[in-house]
């Protein structure tokens, strides 16, 4: 069979397959670039956007200027409010019990980084500066730049895959390392920013889209910000939490003791409250001086530290908003900004995290996308940080990994309207228990837009660490040791917003909180967690389960 060709059908032929080339490439080109950034302990209550207390005091102009061109998330939640499993959660797309990773001492191998693995099929080149905190190197990112464990606020070294001088340092008590160390001058703030900005201008592949996961230090714990932040807020009377003062009926047996037994023990506070661990302490305020004075000043201290950390922060994502405009790419860059946790910041006279209290428990998340997301939008869609994995992949053109347990919140982004399909709640749990001097008991709970439910059993699960004993004071170094009250708490969001009134036993409620049993039963079976590991958990669960 002979066959021939018309040379005027060839020529379209050929001008087809170049048509369609071109096009794959420029179908490439438009996958986004996505920079996550990530702060560590930044409350939304400290974001002017959301529009709280510190909103008039202008604190965060460049993230607040990202939700007026952007989304705002005011339902962002975490999974567990404390830093190393928020960023397994992150990476994974899984709660901590089912990624290994559901207290400090977590480690996340390089097989198990998800995120990083899911974007460079994706053809992505990724990247991570600053804060990892998951023990095992980032090998899963083309480039790493990263603090030790916490990394230090001032002059912080930073390890990476090549280059500085190889030092050997302990991750964890089973896990220590030979890593390519460097020594950066200035304030951790400035130091990650300009690795970052290095990467973007001169390291990164520039034929490829890219994810960086950009990951400040601060403003975690101890507050240090650089000296140019000495005179910020100097002067200003930061306004106070009303619970600062008085608690009401927040709490129960399970935060407080029976008859308010152990409130000089449970949660770290601002005050003279806790005799192991109070703000001032750490501070080196002078302990002779008496409440309220010493809480007062102590407060304005510790907030205005705070806050002066934050203010570094919004100021380095500003150098990062500058490179993105002047180089063309702000377009066609998906930008998030988020935290990974929030924090207490004087409310129920508590400092840290780790609580399911709403200041504790909420994010700061805020994405711009000028493609898809119209300015200005607001959404009150129900995520939690399981779900950021599954949306930045699918943002970048893949599909939500079957191994993922979170969802995709893409859909919400576009039209700010909340699927059917969305959360109704968001499951929580703190494994660790009457940890760090913090002592805040272990406790998991159910959140919905309405109510939150809350357990607190009082129990770690290690089971060599519980004893019946009570010591605490005079022995503050082994506070984990030790049980603590089970006890129910409930509040009726929408009527009490700051939590004051646990309405846990009242008759008005009982249907409600009979529905949030059964709901957050169903809840813990959907994220693959029972307790069937730890019976001595699992028997004060099922013991106190109706009462």
């Amino acid at each position: 069979m002979k066959i021939t060709f018309n040379c005027g059908k060839l020529k379209i032929l050929k001008l087809l397959v170049a048509v369609l080339m071109c096009t794959g490439t420029i179908a490439q080109k438009k996958q986004p670039n996505i920079i996550f950034i990530m702060t560590d302990d930044h409350a939304s209550q400290a974001v002017g956007a959301y529009g709280m207390r510190f909103a008039r005091l202008n604190p965060t102009p460049t993230i607040d200027k990202l939700a007026e061109e952007g989304i705002l998330f005011e339902n962002a939640f975490c999974t567990n409010s404390i830093c190393t499993p928020a960023r397994a959660t992150i990476m994974t797309g899984q709660h901590g019990h089912v990624n290994g990773v559901f207290d400090l001492e977590g480690k996340l191998k390089p097989k198990n980084q998800y995120l990083a693995h899911e974007m460079n099929k994706l053809g992505y080149e990724t990247a991570i500066v600053g804060k990892w905190h998951l023990k095992h190197a980032p090998e899963a990112f083309d480039y790493y730049n990263v603090l030790p464990l916490q990394g230090d606020y001032y002059n912080p070294t930073l390890y990476s895959k090549t280059g500085g001088e190889k030092k050997e340092i302990k991750f964890a008590q089973d896990l220590t390392r030979t890593v390519n160390a460097t020594k950066y001058e200035g304030h951790s703030s400035d130091v990650i920013t300009d690795i970052s900005l290095e990467w973007l201008k001169s390291k990164r592949d520039k034929s490829k889209p890219f994810f960086l996961m950009h990951h400040f230090k601060a403003p975690h714990d101890k507050f240090k910000y650089a000296p140019r932040y000495e005179g910020y807020l100097e002067g200003t009377e930061l306004p106070e939490p009303a619970s600062l003062w008085y608690n009401a009926n927040n709490g129960s047996d399970g935060t407080r003791g029976k008859n308010d037994s152990l409130i000089h023990i449970i949660g770290s506070s601002v005050g003279h409250r806790n005799v192991i661990r109070n703000k001032g302490k750490f501070l080196e305020f002078d302990q002779s001086i008496p409440d309220p004075q010493y809480k007062r000043m102590v407060y304005q201290d510790y907030i205005k530290r705070y806050l002066r950390c934050v203010k570094g922060v919004d100021d380095n994502i500003k150098r990062l908003l500058d490179y993105l405009e002047a180089e063309g790419l702000m377009e066609n860059t998906v930008i998030v900004y988020t935290s990974d946790q929030g924090f207490m910041l004087g409310e129920h006279d508590y400092v840290d995290k780790r609580w399911m209290y709403e200041e504790s428990l909420r994010i700061p998340f805020i994405v711009k996308f000028p493609k898809i997301i119209k300015p200005a939008s607001k959404t009150d869609a129900v995520i939690n940080n399981t779900d950021v994995a599954p949306t930045l992949i699918e943002l970048a053109g893949g599909k939500t990994p079957t191994y993922m347990q979170g969802k995709s919140f893409k859909s919400v982004l576009s039209s700010s309207d909340v699927p059917v399909e969305a959360r109704k709640e968001t499951y929580y749990r703190y494994w660790m228990h009457m940890a760090h001097q913090h002592n805040n008991p272990a406790h998991f709970g159910i959140r919905t837009k309405d109510y939150k439910l809350i357990f607190f059993y009082g129990l770690d699960y290690v089971i060599n660490r519980n004893t019946e004993e009570q010591l605490w004071a005079d022995n503050p170094e082994s506070v984990s040791n030790f049980k603590t009250p089970p006890a129910w708490e409930f509040y009726d969001l929408q009527n009490d917003p700051e939590e004051m009134d646990n309405r846990y036993g009242h008759e008005k409620y009982a249907a409600i909180i009979a529905d949030l049993k059964t709901r957050l039963k169903m809840l813990r079976s959907e994220v693959l967690e029972d307790d069937s590991k730890h019976p001595h958990i699992e028997k004060v669960v099922n013991d106190n389960w109706d009462k």
